[in-house]
């Protein structure tokens, strides 16, 4: 079975606005792109992955992760996280409606295919999963079977209101890279921690050339 991921990333001005005490405006937008690039670089390595949709309206985004093989949906409700997800799952679901089809966040710079790809087997036996973070509050991978509504619950406790929508808590072991999304620098050196991908090792450097 494979997998059509939609990967939702915002305008990177406005991106990653928690990171400000550990990269500065003139940083952030580029390693909020450099996070994205790796997480789906990886995620089209996975071979459990069909292909990649992102969501988004940044310009500068979309032309970079197109040039890494995602296909690219303009962000048209506006409407913040949640819609963009819905209508990029709707989008993906017009081409494929075969395919299973997973929210994956832009935000997993260690993300390794491997293990992207035990979370989606495992995924696979349910009409609806989902994985929680590293923190153990939100939700990195929201999936659903075909036919099923994906019904994305992002944003504050995301992890209790998906379990309350009725989809099934994934609770697996050695899928640290799958679950360590960044939003903090504590997030950040955890994720330095499990091994960068190259884009966003780059820009992490310049932080620590930066800070000495």
């Amino acid at each position: 079975m494979q997998w059509t991921l939609v990967v939702p990333v915002k305008a990177l001005a406005r991106a990653k606005s928690r990171l400000s005490d550990t990269a500065d405006d003139g940083l952030r937008p580029g390693l909020a792109l450099a996070f994205a690039q790796d997480t789906v670089a990886a995620a089209l390595a996975c071979p459990a992955v069909a292909d990649v949709a992102v969501v988004t309206d940044d310009a500068r985004a979309g032309r970079e992760l197109a040039a890494l093989g995602a296909g690219v949906v303009a962000d048209e409700p506006g409407g913040g996280l949640n819609a963009a997800l819905t209508h990029g799952a709707a989008m993906v679901r017009a081409a494929r409606p075969e395919s299973p089809v997973a929210a994956l966040n832009a935000d997993l710079p260690a993300l390794r295919p491997a293990e992207l790809a035990r979370v989606l087997a495992a995924a696979a036996q349910f009409p609806r999963a989902f994985l929680p973070d590293a923190a153990g509050i939100g939700t990195t991978l929201l999936a659903a079977a075909p036919g099923r509504e994906l019904a994305p619950a992002f944003g504050a406790d995301s992890r209790a209101r998906h379990r309350a929508s009725g989809a099934v808590e994934l609770r697996l072991d050695a899928v640290d890279s799958v679950r360590q999304d960044v939003d903090t620098g504590g997030d950040l050196r955890l994720a330095l921690a499990l091994g960068l991908g190259p884009r966003t090792a780059a820009v992490a450097a310049r932080l620590l050339i930066a800070g000495q």
